[in-house]
């Protein structure tokens, strides 16, 4: 009987810290959906209301009505969804190579690449921003790629933390399965279309999830990036919604949430090989 209460005691203890830390964690979100329904005298008083008596969803009709959020999705959709896109293959590929050729000079390169996350964003943001002015294409005029798509899109495509978790996934395949893959008469391209990207789910969706958050909630590179309505993002339309100094939150609470949803979505679909993918090669290699 005490070996069974030995047993139980810290399975006990870390559900009830689970718990604890699930709503720690859940609390803004909860606080987020409860202001989003409430009136601005509600969020006003002074005694804060969690559970409001009237739920007002009109919060959310309305919140979609200020502002053409249609195109602010769309241009979203786009630039989120070919960055991924891109930024797969890309950094996928990167990684293979890293992994499973050989040549002089890898090691220092690949240390090289990992410098890139330690150095924060800000720091690149002029000189990105310089560069993709210069670049003029048919019908770009004086600007570049400046409030463009691909002047949104390129800056996103590639990172050294994605090449970081494609090289250590890979590194870990056995060197028999190259070997076998040469034998059958496939390149090194070949081998890693054929063999390696087939098997690359786990890292591939862990990826594609936080590549798509990132790139869903960016908000600084659309603001320097563009200007007008015409590319305005999901996250700069969030800033709409004042007036004069005031901040309408319970309208700016409610197109939060509708623009959190993608993300959730996302992460539901994908939740199946993100730890995994995570995870991948931190043991060996």
């Amino acid at each position: 009987m005490k070996k069974t209460r030995a047993e139980l005691l810290p399975k006990l203890f870390s559900g009830l810290l689970l718990a604890l830390l699930s709503l720690t964690m859940l609390f803004p979100l909860v606080m987020t959906l409860s202001v989003s329904l409430q009136t601005m005298d509600q969020i006003y008083a002074a005694e804060p209301v969690i559970f409001p008596g009237k739920l007002m969803f009109s919060n959310y009709s309305r919140a979609m009505s200020a502002g053409d959020w249609l195109n602010y999705f769309k241009n979203s959709a786009i630039i989120t969804l070919i960055t991924v896109a891109i930024s797969l293959f890309i950094n996928s590929m990167s990684g293979y190579v890293f992994a499973r050729i050989p040549f002089r000079g890898k090691n220092a390169l690949f240390a090289l690449i990992l410098l890139g996350m330690m150095v924060p964003a800000q720091v690149t943001l002029i000189p990105v921003f310089a560069l993709l002015r210069s670049i003029k294409l048919p019908g770009t005029g004086s600007s570049g790629l400046i409030n463009t798509y691909p002047g949104l899109i390129i800056p996103f495509i590639a990172g050294s933390f994605g090449v970081f978790l494609c090289r250590q996934f890979y590194v870990s395949f056995p060197q028999e399965l190259d070997d076998a893959a040469m034998m059958d008469g496939c390149g090194r391209f070949g081998s890693f279309v054929r063999i390696y990207l087939p098997l690359s789910g786990p890292v591939l969706a862990s990826l594609g999830v936080l590549k798509f958050t990132g790139t869903w909630n960016e908000y600084t590179w659309p603001l320097v990036a563009t200007n007008g309505e015409k590319l305005k993002t999901v996250q700069l339309a969030l800033t709409s919604f004042r007036d004069e100094g005031e901040i309408y939150w319970n309208l700016l609470m409610a197109a939060t949430l509708v623009v959190s949803l993608p993300i959730y979505i996302v992460f539901m679909l994908a939740q199946k090989h993100f730890v995994s993918g995570l995870l991948a090669g931190s043991i060996k290699g």
